[in-house]
């Protein structure tokens, strides 16, 4: 055999002596690729009293489109069944397009309001799945008023504080839940001027995000920011900073899917600047770009925990003492991801 065939030999036998897991991890899964906020460009701030917001532009990752959960319900598109698990909800697609259900979402009515816990995408004709899930109304276990108790009948609202998803994403716990849907009543009763607890239901996070007190003072943010995506065609995002403090990012794989969730995110963003308002403050502080940029970065560099939520659907999580990223990756489209939220925890 010449030298040089002696030499190719000698590698390949190497390498088929070492171990497997050099090549493949232990749970069969592909390694994580790291996400880059150097991908993104900030434009901003646009401030509304104590709330300030920067839009992330980007490339859209994906052409592929989804109906919201909120447009699902609307259009009759889907249904959500109660099954008297505090913690387990069921979903069925009853249309040929994919629906978006993100952690947050809040489902209202049942024997009690629920907020989704993961993010999760639903299949066209689905059949009926499983869905996780948290009770954002203690206490009530029964129909409320006109409502079913079977089903569920809207998703127009998202859980607002960043404590509240901590409570659901990070610790994973109920108590921690409606310890938070308390407090965030209190602040927003004492910074509304009067109880934003509903009579049918005190406990009820949804209704008192309903409450008129707290639809007309977070109306003046909602009309002063939400036209700010207007001749921009690619936001694919945005970060907010709460009396000076960056707060969190939500950003997706396209356009489209931002657009048409920005109403909600935008609605919580300004329930969550009210509850946090301080009256001593005029208006908010300033907020560097380059105070949001460390914040995007720092979020993505710890280690990444990986989980499957469902065949399709997978979980990156990296987190700190300081910040927690979570990104949720179709695995339909080669483990594209759609969605990443980031957290400041500190």
């Amino acid at each position: 055999m010449k030298p040089k065939h002696l030499i190719t030999y000698a590698v390949f036998s190497l390498l088929l002596t070492l171990p497997l897991g050099l090549f493949i991890r232990a749970d069969g899964q592909r390694s994580t690729p790291k996400p880059s906020a150097t991908n993104y460009r900030l434009s901003g701030p646009y401030t509304h009293k104590n709330l300030t917001v920067f839009l992330i532009h980007g490339k859209d990752q994906t052409t592929k489109t989804f109906l919201t959960l909120q447009e699902a319900l609307a259009q009759k598109k889907v249904k959500v069944y109660e099954t008297k698990d505090v913690n387990e909800l069921a979903i069925r697609n009853l249309s040929n397009q994919d629906i978006y259900v993100q952690s947050g979402d809040i489902v209202r009515g049942g024997d009690q309001d629920r907020m989704i816990s993961t993010d999760f995408i639903v299949p066209p004709h689905s059949g009926r799945m499983p869905i996780a899930a948290f009770c954002v109304e203690s206490g009530r276990w029964s129909k409320r008023g006109n409502e079913e108790a079977a089903v569920f009948s809207s998703s127009d609202n998202s859980v607002a504080t960043k404590e509240l998803k901590l409570a659901a994403k990070s610790e994973n716990s109920q108590e921690a839940v409606w310890q938070n849907v308390s407090v965030a009543q209190e602040k927003l009763s004492r910074n509304v001027g009067g109880t934003v607890n509903a009579l049918v239901s005190e406990t009820s996070l949804e209704l008192s995000i309903e409450n008129s007190k707290v639809k007309g003072t977070s109306a003046a943010y909602i009309n002063s920011l939400s036209g700010i995506l207007r001749n921009k065609s690619d936001v694919i995002g945005y970060v907010f900073a709460i009396n000076g403090k960056v707060n969190s990012a939500d950003v997706y794989a396209s356009r489209a899917l931002f657009a048409k969730l920005w109403p909600k995110l935008l609605k919580a963003s300004a329930v969550e600047a009210i509850a946090e308002l301080n009256q001593q403050t005029d208006g908010a502080k300033p907020v560097a770009s380059e105070t949001v940029e460390s914040f995007l970065a720092d979020s993505e560099k710890p280690k990444a925990a990986a989980k499957d939520v469902t065949p399709r659907v997978r979980m990156v999580t990296r987190e700190d003492d300081k910040n927690a990223f979570f990104e949720t990756q179709d695995r339909d489209q080669k483990d594209a991801w759609v969605h990443r939220n980031y957290i400041k925890k500190q």
